[in-house]
């Protein structure tokens, strides 16, 4: 099943196409890209890139793509296919394809993709990524998607959004994680014998709240989640058909028909 994120950025149509098309900015903002940069090409050839994502610190996945096409619609929608593959054997994406659709409306931009991808490994490379791989990219390209509304409309740079993120998620976790230990011991530790016996009433009732607000509270205006992108189309899009590359062909045979 392929993956689908839609978001509406307030901004022009031209500013979020080239955010997105120029690969030193489209580094900036996706979670799912280190590296990404245009390779060499002759006249009349498709554009080919590179891109690399670091997993670890001494681990860099890396693979090629190529600009399958692009389409302008008299309404103005804009849409980017392209294709993709990694020979690199820790690479759980063996190859794949998708594009980019741009629908300007009143207000600004529908900015959404759609991409599939096969997985390579056999069986456990399939059962991974149904469980864990293909989720994480799911979340990562509507993560992404929200910084990089946040860099248009708000003027907050995908540095100093991902500052926040984590900002955010610390607090989060100092909170849930001292909620939980003082639940955990009825009181909090220290207090003496008759203080203690009176809190360990009140404190479920102050501190379950607290674990709920680090759970669930909706992030921050100024931090990117995840959650404020579509990730089902309200009606199915038609993909784009990717045109093949150009490749050397001998002499068709003549056609017969019997």
């Amino acid at each position: 099943m392929g993956l689908y994120i839609e978001t509406h950025i307030r901004a022009g149509l031209d500013e979020l196409w080239a955010r997105t098309q120029d690969p030193a900015r489209h580094q900036r903002w996706d979670l799912r890209f280190t590296e990404i940069h245009y390779l060499p090409r002759t006249e009349g050839e498709p554009q080919r890139f590179r891109y690399a994502t670091r997993v670890l610190p001494f681990l860099t996945v890396a693979g090629t793509g190529v600009a399958a096409g692009e389409k302008e619609r008299a309404d103005g929608t804009r849409t980017s296919a392209l294709r993709f593959a990694s020979p690199h054997p820790l690479s759980l994406i063996a190859e794949g394809s998708g594009y980019w659709r741009y629908v300007p409306d009143a207000h600004g931009v529908r900015f959404l993709t759609g991409y599939d991808y096969r997985p390579r490994w056999g069986l456990i490379g399939a059962l991974a990524d149904r469980l864990l791989f293909r989720p994480l990219m799911g979340w990562a390209t509507a993560w992404s998607f929200d910084r990089l509304r946040l860099w248009l409309e708000r003027g907050i740079t995908p540095e100093r959004a991902r500052r926040n993120w984590l900002t955010e998620l610390t607090v989060r976790a100092l909170v849930l994680a001292l909620c939980l230990t003082v639940l955990a011991h009825g009181s909090p530790p220290g207090l003496p014998g008759p203080l203690a016996d009176a809190t360990a009433y009140l404190c479920p009732l102050l501190l379950v709240p607290g674990v709920f607000l680090a759970l669930f509270k909706a992030p921050l205006a100024g931090t990117p989640a995840a959650r404020r992108c579509l990730r089902t189309p309200a009606l199915r899009p038609r993909a784009p058909r990717l045109t093949k590359t150009p490749e050397r062909q001998g002499p068709r045979a003549p056609e017969t028909h019997g």
